[in-house]
């Protein structure tokens, strides 16, 4: 693994330990792993790690692009998910609104421009 991989990692690791506040259930080298609340697993890969397994290397994003991938959380504190997020240093990509879909939602870019979207459903008055 490369010292920017590792960097990227670590980056990645406390943008989310930050942002979230979930525990870490598994940390090694080129992977870890955060326990979401309800009991399943969030992982993060260095690159060169995620490859070994697939067999196929993750293209690399460009500063201020975004991947395909969105993770839509429901949050039960829409206000303060948007402020952790904030303080961690997530891109805002586009601030808490309703949604056509019933949900106040607000979208973020990580580090590693994945799109990361915090929301709850309307509150009964709107926003």
């Amino acid at each position: 693994m490369t010292e920017r991989q590792k960097a990227d990692l670590d980056r990645s690791r406390v943008f989310y330990r930050t942002a979230f506040g979930w525990p870490v259930r598994v940390d090694v080298p080129v992977y870890v792993e955060f326990e979401l609340p309800d009991g399943r697993g969030l992982g993060l890969y260095a690159r060169e790690g995620f490859a070994r397994n697939t067999g196929v290397t993750p293209a690399a994003v460009s500063e201020g692009q975004i991947t395909s991938t969105e993770l839509y959380f429901h949050v039960d504190d829409l206000d303060d998910a948007v402020q952790r997020l904030t303080t961690a240093g997530a891109r805002l990509l586009s601030p808490m609104a309703p949604r056509d879909w019933g949900d106040d939602a607000a979208y973020f870019a990580d580090p590693d421009g994945n799109v990361l979207v915090v929301a709850s459903p309307i509150r009964a008055g709107g926003t």
